[in-house]
């Protein structure tokens, strides 16, 4: 059983989404620490719907359409807020701009840590994962102390599985930054990264959340 879980996870994880694009642009432009502190900021916002979905949270608003339309609705705006702020930073970026952002400062540490956050959980679909997919995985006849302990336990893991996946990704993706830097390939990057971001952000909402 555990196996099947960390299994699908991986798949579910290593398949390419608004949080992988935003974390990869984040690195490009960022460096290590930008996708790092992307990463951490997905991983506590899966953390959190964990922690709705084993309340009842989840649940709940999963079964409230109106609420759950909210939620959708707030998830477009901001992947269209950041693909559109990108797509800004590629138009008004100068050639002889040359100047990395610091990265290393508690607010650029914030700020991609929170744009991570914001990003995950303004995703109805994480609701409808969490509801749906680890229930599955809980063993069945156990007491409720054991399965809300065993819910727990699977959330926590996929978010520590998906911290790791990001943050590697982020070190690798760094790791070219060199040729990152160059002003020209800055502006594709942000070109790019906020076609991929508006185009999540206009999938989701044509698309059902709840399936």
């Amino acid at each position: 059983m555990l196996l099947a879980f960390l299994a699908l996870s991986l798949v579910v994880i290593c398949t390419p989404g608004p949080d992988t694009a935003l974390t990869i642009r984040n690195a490009l432009l960022g460096g290590r620490a930008g996708g790092v502190w992307t990463a951490a900021g997905v991983a506590s916002g899966q953390a959190v719907w964990t922690m709705a979905a084993s309340l009842g949270a989840a649940s709940l608003l999963r079964a409230s359409q109106p609420a759950f339309l909210a939620l959708k609705l707030v998830g477009v705006a901001y992947l269209l807020y950041l693909g559109g702020h990108a797509l800004w930073a590629a138009v008004k970026r100068q050639p002889a701009q040359v100047s990395r952002p610091r990265t290393g400062t508690k607010p650029a540490r914030w700020r991609a840590y929170r744009q991570g956050l914001v990003n995950d959980l303004a995703n109805p679909k994480m609701a409808a994962f969490f509801v749906s997919l680890l229930p599955q995985f809980v063993p069945a006849g156990v007491g409720h102390a054991a399965a809300f302990g065993a819910f727990l336990g699977l959330g926590f893991t996929f978010s520590l599985i998906t911290l790791g996946w990001l943050a590697g990704y982020s070190v690798v993706v760094a790791s070219g930054r060199r040729l990152f830097d160059r002003p020209r390939v800055r502006r594709i990057i942000d070109a790019v990264a906020g076609v991929a971001l508006i185009g999540f952000g206009l999938r989701l909402a044509l698309a059902d959340p709840t399936r």
